[in-house]
């Protein structure tokens, strides 16, 4: 048998309930072992030297103060030659327990005490020294205080309560999380889930909108994927019609022939880091400055070249193979496209690092920038060999600083070209 269930609801509301019916039961406990069995207590001594100072006036024969103190203190008292009792008298219940100990301590004889519960009252009868039978009538609620049975009602009222405050929220939450595991489902088989928006928690909401990214990174990746297959078939085309041609033809040359091939290489070279950008790497304690200097030194000799570091860069861990590859592809990028000068600086701040390149280039317009960061795409749109390289640069660069949390913008610099802001989560 599972004691315990297994509904993320069911839990949640086991989890808020059991601890508190268990301080709940503490309460209880406290309060019936202390307060009610002093006040019990109080309320058993008080009646019982009530009956005893009526009893004192009896044996002296004092009937009129008998009669003057069982009127104030709302007491039946009657005289009886014989009366018709149960044979078994509650002398030892809960209610009448105390009494009977203080009656018999003080009085020196047994009384017989009757409880009727249906009507709360209450019979004492004590012998008389005549032999006859004095009977104390009065209500029950003389020794004992109901005020426990409120207070039982109150306990399992608030528990009642909570759990009608309680069961809401918690179901509202199981909702959220049930729809996020419904539509994480679909995301796994590749469907769509229209209109589905983080709802619940913060919490809750944090991990949907994880779970929203993770699925359009998963679907950007397969379509690099299927753009780069189509990629290697159409850049590869070219040159290889082109040499099978001269082959058949007889008109080949070296020269073209080894051009042809250095076409190639370069292109499958590019996809091939493309491929690498999103392999595993161990991740190591890590300074940019000497990596973007010694990047832009040997990618840009010619150009001019400004650096603007803090005095002491912030540390952090970051997987260095990928960063510097990402890095190359920027730097490389704005050597490519500066006229005279480059400046590279690096703003640090608590939560993050942010790495701006500049370059007085003719930059990128502002509704292409989206483009550029495309995989396979040309701003140029003629995918010719003269323009170089394969589109992928800045594709690689936005897939390294993404595998980091980080994320790259692509702006217009004060110098004139493109600014490439990359920011990364320390």
């Amino acid at each position: 048998m599972r004691l315990i269930p297994r509904s993320f609801l069911w839990r949640t509301i086991l989890m808020v309930l059991l601890p508190l019916i268990v301080a709940l039961l503490i309460v209880a406990n406290a309060f019936f072992g202390n307060h009610w069995r002093r006040v019990h207590a109080t309320l058993a001594r008080t009646l019982s030297g009530e009956i005893t100072t009526m009893m004192h006036f009896m044996d002296e024969g004092d009937d009129k103060s008998v009669k003057m103190l069982a009127h104030d203190i709302g007491i039946n008292v009657s005289i009886n030659e014989k009366l018709n009792r149960p044979s078994k008298n509650d002398n030892n219940s809960i209610e009448a327990g105390r009494l009977a100990n203080d009656l018999q301590r003080r009085l020196k004889q047994p009384a017989n005490i009757y409880v009727d519960r249906a009507n709360r009252l209450l019979f004492v009868d004590i012998p008389t020294k005549d032999g006859k039978i004095a009977t104390f009538a009065t209500t029950m609620y003389r020794i004992y205080s109901t005020s426990a049975e409120v207070f039982l009602i109150w306990l399992i009222g608030a528990i009642l309560i909570v759990s009608a405050l309680v069961s809401p929220f918690v179901v509202f939450h199981t909702r959220s999380i049930r729809k996020i595991a419904k539509a994480a489902n679909k995301f796994g088989r590749g469907m769509d889930v229209p209109g589905f928006q983080p709802t619940g928690s913060s919490e809750i909401r944090e991990a949907a909108t994880a779970m929203i990214t993770m699925k359009e990174r998963l679907n950007r990746y397969n379509k690099t994927r299927t753009d780069m297959l189509n990629a290697v078939g159409h850049d590869l085309k070219t040159p290889l019609t082109r040499m099978r041609l001269a082959v058949e033809t007889d008109s080949a040359k070296k020269e073209d022939l080894l051009h042809n091939i250095d076409r190639m290489t370069e292109m499958v070279n590019g996809y091939l880091a493309f491929a690498r950008g999103e392999m595993p790497e161990i991740e190591q304690a890590t300074e940019l400055p000497a990596t973007l200097t010694r990047i832009a030194r040997d990618a840009a000799p010619k150009k001019n070249i400004i650096l603007d570091f803090p005095s002491t860069p912030v540390q952090f861990y970051a997987r260095p193979s990928a960063l510097t590859s990402a890095f190359t592809n920027i730097i490389e990028n704005a050597a490519r496209y500066a006229k005279k000068t480059i400046k590279i600086s690096e703003l640090d701040s608590d939560d993050s690092v942010t790495v701006i390149i500049e370059d007085d280039g003719p930059g990128i317009p502002d509704n292409k920038k989206a483009q550029a960061l495309q995989p396979f795409v040309r701003l140029d749109e003629s995918r010719s060999e003269s323009t170089g390289g394969t589109g992928l640069g800045l594709s690689i660069a936005q897939t390294a600083i993404e595998n980091h949390g980080g994320q790259i913008f692509l702006e217009n610099s004060d110098l004139g070209g493109l600014k490439v802001r990359v920011v990364l989560p320390l």
